[in-house]
């Protein structure tokens, strides 16, 4: 069986887009306060390790095989090991999968930084790609219950989602929130800002995630044509994001910053990631317009609600997710002159797929999320002690310091008091 132009595309997109959970880590990892630095980089990097681990035993079979359950997941033990695929071209477009999946439960970590034990979200990691993840991903694109041929598909209709609004960021988002009222607030949330502590390693993170998101988004284009319109699409929405983003921040805050930018890059990748393919250029940056708008003003929320969602995985990937994944039953092209979003003289029929599908997604995410998360936290016990709070998780977590103060190889009696002074910044 000789390699084709199509598969050699799918590997360099399986690839960019496991470079997005490294590039996660960076722009996590800038976030976050210089003592947990490093267990925010190594949320992300042990991501990798267990859901590889459990896509390969059970994860792909659980998104790919018959339907069980009424059509909520496929079953697991149909395709163990993947043994059935060796040998075969299978295997490219399963690994390809596999990094959805990876950083979709990475994305997660970036609400809970500060305060969470390492080995409560190693328990947490396969748990929710097997109880959640996999099942979403099986109801929207593996024939189950979101799908055309679905029960709710066949009375709502088919939601359009390409790359991942609902199966990825309305996911993450939704099971943010939820690990973040388990988790409580961290210790002297509400009383200071807490800074990101490297806004160049951020900026770092935001591009690597931008450069892969070509591959998250192109990597399933059926035709030259459609890989086309998804590049340009995926160039437009952030651009337009980004720029909404720092026109917020110049009207509520006197200037915009580049932590800013980098937010609304992201939030505008968000929105395109189910409508990459539906949408017209122009659509594009109407639809990142509005996310990354709504994203800037969303993220305030927090603090008059009282929860802390501490890189603000709700505000972007939450809402932009939302407004991705609605957006398109405003702004979808018609097919073949027929049907499109509302704007298209489609009617409402795509908007009520769209909207059915995100509510879906919401309530199933949330409350097995939640499930998982009181069952974690009052057995192996999710968040690590005030004190050790206090001293960082990476010297508690890890025993690791993401910067040594002082003369090289040592670190300087005064390391701690340093790394903390964001705190009262």
């Amino acid at each position: 069986m000789e390699l084709t132009a199509t598969d050699v595309w799918v590997m360099v997109s399986a690839a960019l887009v496991l470079l997005m959970t490294p590039g996660l880590a960076f722009f996590y990892g800038g976030l976050a306060r210089a003592k947990a630095a490093l267990n925010m980089v190594m949320m992300s990097f042990v991501s990798i390790g267990l859901v590889g681990v459990v896509w390969v035993l059970w994860g792909y079979g659980m998104t790919s095989s018959p339907g069980i359950l009424g059509g909520l997941v496929g079953d697991p033990t149909a395709d163990l090991g993947l043994s059935e695929h060796v040998g075969t071209a299978d295997l490219i477009g399963i690994g390809y999968a596999a990094t959805f999946a990876i950083i979709t439960v990475a994305l997660i970590s970036g609400a809970v930084a500060d305060r969470t034990r390492f080995s409560a979200w190693c328990v947490f990691v396969p748990v929710w790609v097997t109880l959640v993840y996999c099942p979403l991903a099986f109801m929207v694109w593996g024939g189950g219950l979101l799908s055309a041929d679905g029960a709710i598909g066949r009375v709502f209709g088919e939601a359009v989602d390409f790359a991942g609004g609902t199966v990825v960021h309305i996911n993450a988002g939704v099971a943010a929130l939820v690990l973040v009222l388990v988790l409580g607030r961290r210790t002297g949330w509400g009383k200071g800002f807490h800074r990101p502590h490297n806004v160049p390693v951020v900026m770092i993170g935001a591009a690597l995630l931008w450069f892969g998101w070509f591959g998250f988004n192109g990597g399933a284009a059926g035709s030259v044509e459609e890989a086309g319109l998804i590049w340009v699409n995926t160039l437009a929405a952030p651009a337009a994001a980004m720029l909404g983003w720092l026109l917020v921040e110049s009207i509520r805050d006197g200037r915009p910053t580049s932590v800013g930018a980098a937010s609304g890059v992201v939030a505008g990748l968000v929105a395109i990631t189910p409508a990459c393919a539906a949408l017209s250029p122009v659509g594009s940056l109407v639809l990142g317009a509005v996310a990354g708008v709504g994203a800037a003003l969303a993220i305030g929320l927090k603090f008059r609600v009282g929860f802390d969602d501490a890189l603000d995985v709700v505000g972007v990937h939450l809402v932009a997710g939302l407004i991705g994944t609605v957006g398109i039953g405003f702004l979808m092209l018609p097919v073949d002159g027929a049907g499109g979003g509302l704007f298209y003289g489609g009617g409402v029929d795509q908007l009520v797929a769209q909207v059915v599908a995100a509510v879906f997604t919401m309530v199933f995410t949330g409350v097995l999320t939640a499930v998982i998360a009181l069952a974690i936290a009052r057995t192996v016990g999710f968040r690590v002690s005030p004190e050790d709070e206090e001293r960082g998780v990476d010297l508690s977590e890890h025993a690791e310091f993401a910067y040594e103060f002082g003369t090289l190889g040592s670190v300087a009696p005064d390391h701690e008091a340093v790394v903390s002074q964001e705190v009262s910044a």
